[in-house]
């Protein structure tokens, strides 16, 4: 299994817009994707901005390849984005996972 990691942030005001916008644009993009095995949304209030650190979790490079394209290490936009984001990552991180909860675990 394969966490994939993307972090941006909004002003501390749009925190709760953006995430919404993320339920409708975004995120069942990820969870419908083929070989996705779930999405985690965190988010903290820092300086005045709403960071968000998006968890997602992949059987395979093959499969988060045919979500992000020939560079599975290239963050995926929606079209809203740039009217939200003060700062973001333009490139992801990638992680084998080794240690999960039993609930997780269970996806490898």
């Amino acid at each position: 299994m394969i966490m994939r990691t993307w972090r941006a942030c909004t002003a501390e005001a749009d925190g709760d817009a953006y995430f919404q916008y993320m339920q409708k644009a975004g995120l069942p993009r990820v969870r419908n994707a083929r070989g996705n095995q779930g999405v985690f949304v965190l988010r903290r209030m820092v300086h005045g901005k709403a960071e968000f650190l998006v968890l997602s979790l992949w059987d395979s490079m093959e499969s988060i390849g045919a979500f992000a394209g020939p560079d599975p290490t290239r963050a995926v936009f929606n079209p809203d984005d740039e009217g939200y984001l003060l700062e973001y990552d333009v490139a992801v991180r990638l992680y084998d996972v080794l240690e999960a909860p039993a609930a997780l675990a269970s996806a490898k």
